[in-house]
């Protein structure tokens, strides 16, 4: 299923805080709309909402306030009507979070941006490089992107077949941080989303009998192996000189007593 396929049918009650990063102002309305009739978001509004702002920023404001709805127009806003209960209709104006600044990137919508836009976020707020983040800052942006970095002098980071051509080569974007004579480049990279395992469950068929649901099973986790010997060994206080036995110390013992002791053997 394509992006589009996805997006015709996510609705009101399907709605998340990560796939909400997915949809625009427009869509904010149209899904409100789909739900109208439906009882059980409206008696759970207050939490479609709360998703809605997570992504959004939404303004009440006088239907008939021609010159209100003007100044948010201006300011980026769609202005549309929101139908709250059977009698009131509200007007909302609408408008998508910008994502601006690093503190601006959250675990929902880190995957919802391009590497280039991960770049033109770190440019504006870079200083000191990518160590100047805060851990919490690259832990969200690590989860959705594979980031590597490296400093050199400013001659040396263009260098025909160095790591700054293969990394552009395979499909990284960068950015470029002076510092001095030396140049920090941070390059990042979408990270593939990981499939999700999926447990799998043997069928049954219909006419198995109930029976199998009783049968014992034998548990082999802590049973030794067939070639396993298993020895009582004597306790603490009952080792003497008939059941106690070591390992022969090879070569470190004293010839005479490896011979009588190699003798007793033989008698044996």
């Amino acid at each position: 299923m394509d992006q589009t396929t996805e997006k015709k049918a996510l609705t009101l009650k399907t709605l998340t805080k990560s796939s909400v990063w997915d949809i625009q102002e427009n869509d904010i309305f149209r899904l409100c709309e789909g739900a109208e009739k439906d009882p059980e978001v409206k008696d759970n509004l207050r939490h479609y909402v709360d998703i809605i702002r997570s992504a959004f920023m939404i303004e009440a404001i006088n239907g008939d306030s021609n010159l209100e709805k003007k100044k948010y127009e201006k300011q980026g806003y769609k202005v549309g009507q929101v139908k709250m209960d059977e009698s009131q209709k509200v007007t909302w104006a609408v408008k998508k979070r910008p994502i601006v600044r690093v503190t601006d990137l959250t675990y929902e919508n880190i995957r919802h941006i391009s590497a280039a836009k991960l770049v033109e976020v770190l440019d504006r707020n870079f200083g000191g490089g990518w160590d100047s983040l805060s851990q919490s800052i690259k832990d969200i942006i690590e989860s959705g992107f594979d980031i590597s970095t490296t400093t050199l002098p400013k001659d040396r980071l263009h260098k025909k077949g160095g790591l700054y051509e293969k990394k552009v080569a395979d499909g990284y974007d960068v950015l470029e941080v002076s510092k001095g004579s030396w140049v920090e480049a941070i390059f990042a990279k979408i990270k593939p989303e990981a499939e999700k395992p999926r447990m799998k469950f043997n069928s049954r068929n219909e006419n198995d009998s109930d029976e199998d649901e009783d049968v014992d099973i034998e548990d082999n986790f802590n049973k030794p192996d067939e070639d396993d010997v298993m020895i009582d060994e004597p306790g603490d206080d009952e080792i003497n000189e008939d059941n106690y036995s070591t390992m022969m110390d090879l070569g470190n013992g004293d010839p005479d007593e490896e011979a009588e002791g190699l003798a007793d053997y033989e008698e044996e």
